[in-house]
């Protein structure tokens, strides 16, 4: 049995209060003092902080006491059109007709329409399943343009007791009577620890752990850069543990190919602090074949996204063209793309590394 409560955003008020409750599984609304509407969703080991009407972003994630996200300059959500222009949220879903840092020949936005869209509703969900009971955040954003495409994207989070990981997806429709591009990007922005080790399922060599040699536009590089990508592209095994982080200003993006899966046909990553917990995230390599990494610290933000799950990389549109790199949704098919992240406590961390271990 499923119990569905829908938003709307008379919900959403100054003060905070508990619209449900299921257990250990609550949901607050409140509102910013920026007019964002936003919901806690929580259970026994922390919480997320999510803008139910604005992309159904993820603004913040703390779990056993860790904020698992980037540090940033925005004390709040701001509205915004585009994502640089609220760039303090912990995951966002960048895409879905076009995404990455667009060229000089680019149209797009920085990772494309849907970061901040407008969500013509929203829902939470409670209920249990085969993995047992559920919290759940939905919700629909219908995309349509004249003589364009049309689709309809419905964003999902689900948060369940007793566990510092959750779910993070979304499923695309084409509603139109012609194709249409799809690029997409689970764009998770960790917090950078210092000292941290990031664990992956392919080795540290040139060969599966690529810099990007492409200079974005945002970027002004120094011959102290250049030199750092031509150091990585030889030998990337240095970026491995962020013991030297000010050498990531300004950012380096990496592309982690020929990943390893478990038994489960999924693969995961982590990257490990020195107290021995960790960030990870997990996902199926079929449905998100692109790992890119983004490393970044210039003093107002920090962060180490150790693992971008992605249909393409983020070169923008006309380059991943070009790449092949841009699928094509069929009229009427649909598309899911979904992660599982969060934080592993010291116990739960040794686990998880020992069984990316055996991954084949």
């Amino acid at each position: 049995m499923t119990t569905t409560v829908t938003l709307r955003e008379s919900h959403f008020g100054e003060a905070e209060y508990e619209l449900l409750r299921s257990g250990a599984l609550t949901a607050r609304p409140f509102r910013y003092p920026s007019g964002i509407a936003a919901i806690r969703l929580a259970n026994d080991r922390g919480h997320l902080v999510v803008l139910p009407f604005m992309g159904q972003m993820i603004w913040d994630a703390v779990f056993d006491g860790v904020d698992l996200g980037m540090k940033d300059m925005f004390a709040e959500p701001r509205p915004a059109d585009t994502i640089v222009g609220t760039y303090g949220c912990f995951a966002f879903h960048s895409g879905l007709l076009s995404n990455g840092c667009p060229s000089p020949a680019d149209t797009h936005p920085l990772h494309g329409e849907m970061p901040c869209a407008p969500m013509q509703s929203a829902a939470l969900e409670i209920g249990e399943d085969a993995e047992g009971p559920y919290l759940a955040l939905t919700g629909t954003r219908e995309w349509v343009m004249g003589f364009g495409d049309h689709y309809r994207a419905t964003p999902r989070i689900v948060l369940r007791p007793g566990t510092a990981l959750f779910d993070f997806g979304i499923e695309v429709e084409n509603l139109a009577s012609a194709p249409m591009d799809l690029m997409y990007m689970a764009h998770v922005n960790f917090a950078l620890v210092r000292g941290g080790r990031i664990v992956q399922p392919a080795p540290f060599d040139a060969a599966h752990t690529v810099v990007r040699s492409v200079v974005p536009g945002h970027v002004r590089p120094t011959p102290a850069y250049l030199a750092f990508i031509e150091e990585l592209a030889r030998d990337p095994s240095s970026s491995a543990v962020l013991d030297r982080p000010e050498r990531y200003d300004p950012e380096q993006v990496f592309y982690v190919r020929g990943v390893r899966r478990g038994a489960d046909g999924r693969t995961a990553m982590m990257q490990v602090g020195p107290k021995g917990d960790a960030l990870t995230i997990a996902w199926n390599p079929d449905d998100l074949p692109h790992t890119v990494r983004w490393i970044f610290d210039n003093g107002d933000q920090q962060v180490a996204a150790f693992a971008l799950p992605a249909t393409c990389e983020p070169e923008g549109r006309i380059a991943e063209k070009a790449k092949g790199h841009v699928r094509s949704l069929a009229p009427g098919a649909a598309a899911a793309f979904s992660v599982r992240l969060g934080h592993l406590d010291s116990g739960e961390a040794a686990r998880v590394e020992a069984e990316i271990g055996k991954f084949r």
